[in-house]
């Protein structure tokens, strides 16, 4: 339909809406936040110092003053200046002349190689055709060790260690008999944990065979939950049977 501007309807008298201005919205905290600005403000505060802090117009700035000052300087020395050898003789330094010796080296190297104590020659082991020698002490093959005085013997730690786990034995033993006297525990005798021992490995076989005549496929939640629940009680069946065969003398509350 074409709008061409004109409407019997725009003859009916139309109410004009009056929109209603809503209230502006205040927060209730604005009081506290301008006490706690006035509070909190401090004169100045962005702008700096309200007396500025000048310098005395003679403490001016001066060339190369804030520049870093280096220390004295020294003569350099090398640190193995005292232990080096003589400086080599220049070319117009003449040598001294005329020195002569009335030693006889002959005589004095044949009176030193006899007086001179013969060289100890380190025991030895060769292992090859060709004769590759190897040092025999550090060989292992010299018996040292089997001529100290603590070889062959209980070392003290050990003996401590062994000691103490004694005395934990017996501290142990008088704790339980006492328990026993006093009536608070009682000791399964071997009929009795034979028995016990027998009933569990019973148990597990049976539990052993429902687990082997679940179906092979398992695809359902029953079938998982009954195979889990299974493996749960054969495990603790178990750690039972290791128990019972593991220690010998059992108490009982």
């Amino acid at each position: 339909m074409v709008d061409c501007g004109e409407s019997i309807y725009n003859l009916i008298p139309k109410v004009e809406e009056v929109k209603i201005k809503e209230k502006r919205y205040t927060s209730k905290f604005s009081s506290t936040v301008k006490e706690e600005a006035k509070n909190v403000k401090s004169p100045a505060k962005t702008m700096g110092y309200i007396k500025a802090q000048t310098s005395p117009p003679k403490d001016f700035l001066k060339k190369h003053s804030k520049e870093a000052k280096l220390p004295q300087k020294k003569q350099f020395k090398y640190p193995d200046s005292n232990s080096r050898r003589p400086a080599v003789p220049k070319k117009d330094e003449k040598p001294l002349m005329g020195l002569q010796s009335k030693k006889n080296f002959i005589t004095s190297n044949a009176v030193e190689n006899i007086m001179k104590a013969s060289r100890k020659v380190e025991p030895a082991y060769v292992d090859s055709v060709k004769g590759t020698r190897h040092n025999l002490e550090s060989s292992g093959l010299v018996p040292k060790y089997v001529y100290k005085e603590d070889f062959g013997k209980v070392p003290t730690y050990l003996q401590k260690r062994k000691e103490e786990i004694e005395r934990n034995q017996r501290e142990y033993d008088e704790y339980i008999q006492q328990r026993i006297e006093a009536g608070n525990l009682h000791q399964i005798s071997n009929s009795e944990r034979e028995e016990m021992l027998s009933g569990l490995k019973g148990n597990w076989d049976e539990l052993h065979r429902q687990y082997q005549a679940l179906s092979v496929v398992i695809d359902t939640l029953p079938k998982k939950q009954k195979k889990e629940n299974l493996e749960k009680e054969m495990q603790q069946l178990e750690k039972d049977i290791e128990v019972l065969e593991k220690h010998s003398v059992i108490y009982v509350e």
